[in-house]
């Protein structure tokens, strides 16, 4: 899968494109049924799959304070697209630029100009543009002068409710792993490179994987996890996701992840971190010795989770 970053000024490319447009934070079922009905297109007509999407969400721009959590990195969101056929990602920047484009000009230079759309998938619920006036409507309308077909695909249902990002936000908030797995069809993961950090695991006698995450990611707390990236199958662990109250005041969100009966070189690598179980919510100890005993306990539970489940 290419990535591509920002609006092309380039003219008609050589070749037309099956498009898909919106935020897919989460990737869930209903967002897979516009992706696979994009690639369905592509492969009929020999077209390229595209999917645009936006960093930062939109919501995050126009009220920051009131923005969803991330549900995962723009590295996970791409490894997922990747494995459902996309062929091209493209992520628009979210700034003033985009926010005060008209519904026209996205039209014109971005779906027509720089990707050649002839076909165009989206969901019941679409917008773009300024002031959100871009719709199906506007679309169909445009679908003489630019040469596309418009398909609106509705809303998937996920049991009783609607599949949708807000929900999917809930239930990982809610640390509901399972519910939230077949929100998506597979387990919750994040992706990350491994960098050095204060080694203080390793004087606990629980060394672990330090992996950056995005600063507003809504998930948190101790999790059974597995770690794939380092052999040929995925190692057993248990992992911490927050902001590290009991020993350090910085505020940033940092993924520790203990993997059991494994040692090794992991630094700079590329990992992928599942996420099985949530075991508790993030806690502040009053001292490293109660915080080693409650590491304890988290680890003995994770091995205890894995003697019961194969993955």
């Amino acid at each position: 899968m290419l990535i591509f970053q920002g609006i092309s000024p380039r003219r008609r490319p050589p070749f037309g494109r099956s498009v898909t447009i919106g935020n897919f934070d989460g990737v869930h079922l209903g967002h897979q049924a516009l992706i696979h009905r994009a690639v369905t297109l592509a492969k009929q007509q020999n077209l390229k799959s595209a999917l645009v999407t936006f960093e930062p969400h939109p919501r995050a721009y126009f009220s920051p304070q009131s923005a969803p959590g991330k549900i995962q990195g723009l590295r996970a969101k791409a490894a997922v697209l990747a494995g459902l056929g996309i062929d091209e990602l493209w992520i628009l920047r979210f700034g003033q630029s985009l926010a005060t484009m008209s519904a026209e000009d996205f039209m014109q230079k971005f779906l027509f100009e720089s990707l050649q759309a002839k076909e165009l998938v989206i969901g019941d619920d679409f917008r773009f543009g300024a002031r959100r006036r871009g719709n199906l409507e506007l679309l169909q309308q445009a679908s003489n002068p630019y040469g596309w077909r418009v398909h609106c695909i509705n809303a998937v249902q996920a049991g009783d409710e609607r599949a949708s990002s807000s929900r999917l936000r809930t239930l990982l908030a809610r640390g509901e792993m399972r519910e939230a797995e077949a929100l998506m069809g597979h387990p919750y993961f994040l992706c990350g490179h491994v960098i050095h950090g204060k080694k203080l695991g390793r004087n606990l006698g629980y060394p672990t994987l330090n992996i950056p995450v995005p600063g507003t990611l809504l998930l948190s707390g101790v999790f059974v996890v597995s770690v794939s990236g380092l052999g040929d199958m995925p190692i057993a662990g248990v992992a911490s996701l927050g902001h590290r109250p009991t020993v350090e005041q910085s505020g940033r969100l940092l993924l520790e992840a203990h993997l059991f009966d494994w040692s090794g070189d992991a630094y700079g690598k590329i990992v992928q971190v599942t996420f099985h179980e949530k075991l508790r919510d993030e806690a502040r100890f009053e001292s490293l010795q109660a915080m080693t005993e409650q590491m304890h306990i988290d680890a003995q539970q994770a091995r205890q989770y894995f003697s019961q489940h194969v993955h």
